[in-house]
């Protein structure tokens, strides 16, 4: 086993710092499997975390890196085994727990699964917890009644690692879906991902401004947050829901209870973090058959090393990038 490996570290003394450093094992944190690390993937949280004013991470040096991918080393925990292929996101993962932007990773048994059949380690991690927030908050619409027969679903922030697979597994199951996004480019990529309408984000502000507008979408899967969240859903049809995944637009949202009591629109808020492992692993399962796109490689942005990555960090914040970036690892 190697007695040094590289990891991306945030430090946080007299001056900021994020670079790639060489680390020992002992370094790691507690927890009971010891993973190589093969994949992990860039998310918005990662971004905050790889700043100073972020507020996500909790003590300083750390690893930042919400999800990883990789083979089991050791396991002190008779579930997991040498050689076997894994996945971990969420949790404290890359929050208060040393994360996946790193050769090695220890991690707590109980936040570790299975790699499902039909992913491979880089598929799971085109994937990522962009992709776990995208299949959650499907799952969310669809146990709300949503079905490909009911109409149209919004999905904003469509070029975004949430969105864009988003697109894409609503387009695998059936779905007429309207992706809205703020950049003109992004139609081709879109249409490729299978969207069958493309609008402006001020498309889904416009309107009449009342809060109670044209009955546009049977349901929403939303990482904007923010004021676009309080109008699309005076847009959403009787019955209809939302799910909430992100807050890019913001945390504050101006909506009235009027599309609650009036259309019974239900606003449903998706946590991936502390979602029980047995859901974790039902939704994975999913991603991994009937949520699958057949071109979810038409996903990847591009794919860095630790290297590049504090470049693909300062891009996620300042939304340079479509659909997912991957970090290869090993």
């Amino acid at each position: 086993m190697t007695e040094t490996f590289k990891a991306l570290v945030v430090d946080k003394g007299e001056t900021f710092s994020l670079a790639v450093q060489p680390l020992s094992l002992e370094k790691l944190p507690a927890g009971e499997v010891l993973i190589r690390v093969a994949y992990s993937s860039v998310n918005y949280k990662d971004g905050l975390a790889s700043i100073p004013n972020g507020k996500i991470v909790r003590s300083y040096p750390f690893i930042p890196g919400i999800d990883l991918s990789g083979t089991v080393v050791s396991s002190a925990d008779p579930r997991f085994h040498e050689g076997q292929a894994v996945i971990a996101n969420g949790y404290g993962i890359g929050v208060s727990h040393y994360g996946g932007f790193s050769e090695y990773a220890r991690i707590p048994a109980e936040w570790v699964m299975p790699l499902p059949a039909g992913l491979s380690l880089r598929e799971a991690m085109i994937y990522g917890t962009a992709g776990f927030t995208a299949a959650m908050s499907i799952q969310a619409l669809e146990a709300h009644s949503a079905a490909p027969d009911k109409g149209n679903v919004l999905v904003t922030g469509a070029t975004g690692g949430v969105g864009g697979t988003a697109v894409a597994m609503l387009a695998k199951k059936g779905y007429q879906v309207t992706a809205s996004t703020g950049r003109a480019d992004a139609a081709g990529y879109l249409k490729t991902l299978g969207a069958a309408e493309i609008i402006s984000r001020e498309e889904v502000s416009g309107g009449s401004g009342k809060p109670l507008d044209k009955q546009l979408w049977q349901a929403a899967v939303d990482s904007v947050g923010g004021a676009p969240l309080a109008a699309l859903l005076s847009k959403i049809a009787y019955g209809g829901s939302v799910a909430a995944c992100g807050l890019t637009a913001g945390t504050a949202v101006p909506a009235t209870v009027l599309p609650f009591i009036l259309r019974g629109v239900s606003l449903l808020g998706i946590d991936t973090v502390a979602c029980p492992i047995e859901q974790r692993i039902q939704i994975w399962e999913r991603m991994a058959s009937d949520l699958k796109p057949e071109r979810l490689d038409a996903l990847v942005d591009r794919e860095v090393t630790l290297t590049e990555l504090p470049a693909a960090l300062e891009d996620i914040l300042a939304s340079n990038t479509r659909g997912r970036v991957l970090v290869r690892l090993s």
